[in-house]
């Protein structure tokens, strides 16, 4: 049995904010404040018995960082705490938690039923490569809930959406689709990286297994790569640690020590920016240069009343339709000079990318047109810049957009 960092009983009982400092830590015998950054590929044993207890499973402790590592448990055990989840594991990067997450449950001869609006990689893993492996998958409008249910079928094994869906912000009905799922016998697994887990919490609406990029809001200041899975106990400590172990997309164990202080501040970060996202919302509908604006936090969002039912803000990603195309989308982004492009997001820097030519380039035209990823339509992850200087920018830069 692998050691890991000791659940702490009272720790459950602890309100968000106070396991994002203190949950899951985990200190050496100098007692330091801040966590530990254990940076070791492997681990030494007291003797060849001990080796060999430690390997077969008979006694606790370390073996290898590819297995498991000390700050990289604490990081796990916090985000376990924050989600509510029963486990969790640590993944090199938000697509391979994506990958592990669902290579864990599915085998050649299952299927999969996804929600249409996927990120680029997420969608090359359901629509390319999973067939590879015999597994089937269908792609359904996610705010439908009758073409879930349509599309179950004996060997359904396995749901798995975004909410909200990069980039268009759609909103998939959590508590809707999961009743569906486990009807039909399947399990559900979403990507809930665009809610955080302080904005939405899926597996308290029905979900079982959860999915973030902690490259994203948890690290929050564009340092490393992460990801993180969590939920049952039995299919994480058994099907995805097995699959970690045995194929390699571990965590490093800076990386995971950057993490544990994302989270730290995640609660001052995120309230800043959802601000700054309705403000920047309200501002963008009244201007004349843009065709539609996407924010779930806003009334004129389709799902609003559905939104505000799973989570408690409409999040920091607010989406736009340029008028003019892509000419003018390229135009306003190029006129920026606070807003910087990047296809990264949960910054504490406001980045914009331009989805039809980046993230979602490969996905095809045919594809985008029918998710309503237009040619003139742009995302921006809202920072921590003053508001006023961001829409200083947004305005002369939507000037410049007139072409």
């Amino acid at each position: 049995m692998i050691a890991l960092v000791q659940r702490d009983d009272e720790a459950e009982e602890w309100k968000t904010a106070t396991s994002l400092i203190h949950g899951g830590t985990l200190r050496s015998e100098f007692q330091e404040t801040s966590e530990a950054l254990f940076l070791t590929s492997g681990f030494v044993h007291e003797s060849a018995e001990a080796a060999e207890g430690r390997f077969e499973g008979a006694k606790s402790g370390y073996v290898y960082s590819r297995y498991a590592n000390p700050t990289v448990a604490m990081f796990e055990e916090r985000m376990r705490l924050i989600e509510g989840a029963e486990a969790s594991r640590a993944t090199a990067t938000g697509m391979s938690a994506v990958f592990t997450a669902l290579f864990a449950q599915l085998k050649a001869g299952d299927h999969l039923v996804a929600g249409r609006a996927l990120f680029g990689s997420c969608h090359y893993i359901v629509h390319d490569l999973l067939p590879r492996f015999g597994v089937e998958t269908t792609l359904v409008d996610g705010r439908d809930l009758k073409a879930w249910g349509a599309a179950v079928r004996p060997n359904t094994k396995v749901f798995f959406f975004e909410s909200p869906t990069n980039p268009t912000l759609e909103i998939v009905d959590i508590a809707g689709v999961s009743e569906i799922a486990h009807a039909a016998g399947a399990l559900v697994t979403i990507d809930n990286v665009f809610a955080t887990p302080l904005l939405q919490n899926p597996l308290a609406l029905g979900a079982d297994v959860v999915a973030y990029s902690a490259t994203k809001h948890i690290d929050g200041q564009g340092r490393c790569l992460g990801g993180i899975v969590l939920g049952p106990e039995k299919l994480i400590t058994e099907n995805v640690h097995d699959l970690l172990k045995h194929t390699g997309p571990s965590m490093s164990p800076f990386n995971a020590w950057v993490c544990l202080k994302g989270l730290e501040t995640l609660p001052v970060r995120l309230e800043r920016q959802c601000a700054s996202a309705e403000t920047m919302t309200e501002f963008l509908i009244q201007r004349p240069e843009i065709d539609r604006v996407f924010f779930p936090g806003h009334t004129s969002h389709p799902q609003y009343e559905l939104a505000r039912q799973q989570m408690s803000a409409g999040g920091q990603i607010v989406s736009f339709e340029v008028k003019g195309g892509k000419a003018a989308a390229f135009a306003f982004q190029n006129a920026l000079k606070i807003i910087k492009i990047s296809n990264n997001l949960g910054d504490v820097k406001s980045l914009i990318t331009h989805p039809a030519t980046t993230t979602h380039q490969r996905i095809g035209a045919e594809a985008r047109a029918e998710l309503g990823i237009s040619d003139g339509l742009v995302r921006i992850s809202v920072g921590l810049e003053d508001i006023t200087d961001q829409l200083a920018d947004i305005d002369q830069a939507l000037t410049a957009s007139r072409i």
